[in-house]
């Protein structure tokens, strides 16, 4: 396996070298890669990759203009099917 094959975002498999083309092609900040790949749009809610997609945006900005990092957007709490359907009983 190259570097350029390498899983970025284990939830929707996106590899290092669709993020690398995406991001060169488009000139993206890290939201736009995310819209784009959707890298950090998984289960996991961006938390294994989003520093990775961070870096790798900052590392190609030539214009050295401020990036927006992407937000932490974890999920509320779990909730159980019985309390879903009212079979919650106390």
């Amino acid at each position: 396996m190259t570097e350029q094959e390498i899983i970025v975002c284990r939830c929707e498999e996106v590899t290092y070298r669709e993020l690398n083309e995406t991001a060169v092609k488009y000139n993206c900040t890290a939201r736009e890669l995310k819209l784009r790949t959707r890298a950090g749009m998984g289960y996991c809610g961006g938390r294994t990759c989003r520093p990775l997609v961070d870096k790798l945006t900052n590392s190609l900005d030539k214009e050295n203009r401020k990036q927006i990092t992407l937000k932490y957007q974890p999920p509320i709490r779990p909730i159980s099917f019985g309390d879903l359907g009212g079979d919650h009983h106390e």
